[in-house]
């Protein structure tokens, strides 16, 4: 359309548009977001001494874990 001169009209789905609303009647919601991300996902990386030691304490697991001997 730009390529004619004419511009498409600005649309917002419904979706964008609850989401819109959601932020503004809540700001601190993306800050909220980023704290509960950052306390159950966002882990500093492991060292490579905590790796062995972790790999060295694995308990083997059974081909098939329903088998009963």
């Amino acid at each position: 359309m730009a390529i004619l001169g004419l511009s498409a009209p600005h649309y917002d789905s419904e979706v964008t548009q609850f989401l819109q609303s959601l932020k503004a009647a809540n700001p601190t919601l993306e800050s909220d977001q980023q704290a509960g991300r950052a306390l159950l996902w966002d882990k500093p990386p492991r060292s490579l001494e905590e790796q062995a030691r972790q790999s060295q304490a694995r308990v083997a697991q059974k081909p098939y874990v329903y088998q009963s001997n």
